[in-house]
């Protein structure tokens, strides 16, 4: 299973991407609004309890200062994929992005591009893929699905006029 978190409701729209993946895949989730600043405790019993509900990867994506992906990081053993999400309060998105991106040796987080949910959600899958076969499998079509819609608009470039 892989969890999805995030610091606000108003996270949603961008972590949706990474529940499409999911349920694209046919792999078990659970989502979650756990913020860093207002809810720290839940923050922490989230992610030391998060190995024994099933969980294999944490999504956690958060906006301004960003600090939800690097301290769910620091409770649990589980891989963070940090996803820096540009809110309302961000400058640019940039201040989520470095807070994500620069954490300290000893506690990593993996990090997407801004708003990269989906991209999140397709590195997790690609974590359970080590010793899933099935997930292995499915992988590889999606691949070639994406190797296929980029020969669909060549063809559709070639044949347009310019």
């Amino acid at each position: 299973m892989i969890g999805i978190i995030m610091g606000s409701i108003s996270d949603l729209k961008v972590m949706e991407e990474a529940v499409e993946i999911c349920k694209y895949f046919g792999v078990a989730y659970e989502i979650d609004i756990v913020s860093a600043h207002r809810t720290p405790l839940k923050m922490v019993e989230y992610a030391q309890t998060a190995r024994e509900r099933g969980v294999k990867v944490i999504i956690a994506g958060a906006g301004g200062a960003a600090h939800l992906p690097g301290m769910v990081a620091s409770v649990t053993t589980l891989p963070v994929i940090g996803v820096p999400v540009k809110s309302s309060n961000s400058i640019d998105g940039w201040d989520s992005v470095l807070s994500i991106l620069q954490m300290p040796s000893g506690v990593p987080v993996a990090t997407v591009a801004l708003n990269g949910a989906k991209n999140a959600g397709i590195l997790a899958i690609q974590m359970l893929g080590i010793e899933n076969q099935e997930i292995a499998i499915k992988l590889q079509q999606y691949k070639i699905e994406l190797s296929e819609k980029v020969a669909e608009m060549v063809t559709k470039l070639n044949g347009s006029k310019f």
